[in-house]
């Protein structure tokens, strides 16, 4: 079920494992991504999602300008 983070819970709990997944797509991502973040484009995220660490968090995020 997802749930909204603030930037101090992401800092947490990325220093405790968890994987940062930015869903835009892989030219805008190559732009601007936060450290440490793997690029899944949306699109793609049903595919792709089943090759993250499911005994890992996982943390979602779009950040886009619009």
């Amino acid at each position: 079920m997802p749930i909204e983070v603030h930037r101090a819970e992401v800092q947490a709990l990325t220093a405790a494992g968890a994987q940062l997944v930015d869903v835009l797509p892989e030219q805008q991502f190559e732009e601007e991504h936060l450290p440490g973040a793997i690029n899944i484009p949306l699109g793609l995220l049903d595919r792709l999602a089943p090759g993250l660490q499911r005994d890992r968090g996982i943390i979602v995020y779009c950040y886009d300008y619009q």
